[in-house]
């Protein structure tokens, strides 16, 4: 049972903040228990650093002693930022004559080209990664497209591929990884890790300003 859940808000990051979205946020029931009766209620907020003001709203199940969030539709899940930014790094990549020069154009003053590849190779692995994954899940919408979002927004006839993504592939979330979906990580050797409850810390900075 993933520790979050979806919350389809329909608004950028920068609507969600000012309209302080969470504050209407619901979740009717208990994951755990449907049927009621465990006192699951309302369990505040914690923020992510980035977007700045950003905060997501969360519940408790006391018998279950497990907290669940929903994570607004803009948002990458357990990575920092929100899928739009990211998919702008790797669109860059893609569209870039090699990963060392899209993460020069991309990074800032202060960082060092060997960091900002590192930063960029690892955003592009995971986007890539997820990618390739869905063509398997959906290859009634996918089968036979690039793992890249070039072909994607192509096939998808969308502009913002990921947060289409989240969308097309709802029922597939709790199984697929970050940062679309909302499967535990793997540990080594492949095994999943057990769902852990919502890191409250901040998001790691980013390169772009």
């Amino acid at each position: 049972m993933p520790v979050q859940l979806r919350f389809i808000t329909g608004l950028t990051s920068e609507e969600y903040v000012t309209r302080q979205a969470w504050l209407k946020a619901s979740l009717p029931c208990c994951p755990l228990h449907p049927d009621g009766g465990c006192g699951f209620a309302r369990h505040g907020t914690y923020q992510r650093v980035l977007p700045p003001g950003t905060h997501i709203p969360r519940w408790y199940c006391p018998p279950g002693h497990c907290t669940f969030s929903l994570l607004p539709d803009h948002l990458a899940a357990r990575f920092p930022g929100t899928l739009p930014e990211l998919e702008q790094v790797v669109v860059a990549v893609e569209q870039a004559s090699g990963l060392e020069a899209a993460a020069d154009r991309l990074r800032r003053d202060d960082i060092s080209l060997p960091s900002a590849v590192r930063w960029t190779r690892r955003r592009v692995r995971l986007v890539h990664t997820l990618l390739a994954l869905l063509v398997g899940v959906l290859p009634e919408l996918l089968l036979g497209c690039a793992p890249t979002l070039e072909a994607f927004g192509t096939r998808l006839a969308s502009q913002q591929v990921l947060v289409r993504l989240r969308e097309i592939a709802q029922a597939h979330l709790h199984a697929l990884p970050r940062p679309l979906g909302f499967g535990p990580p793997r540990q080594a050797g492949g095994e999943r890790k057990r769902a852990r409850q919502q890191h409250t810390g901040p998001d790691p900075p980013r390169l772009i300003g």
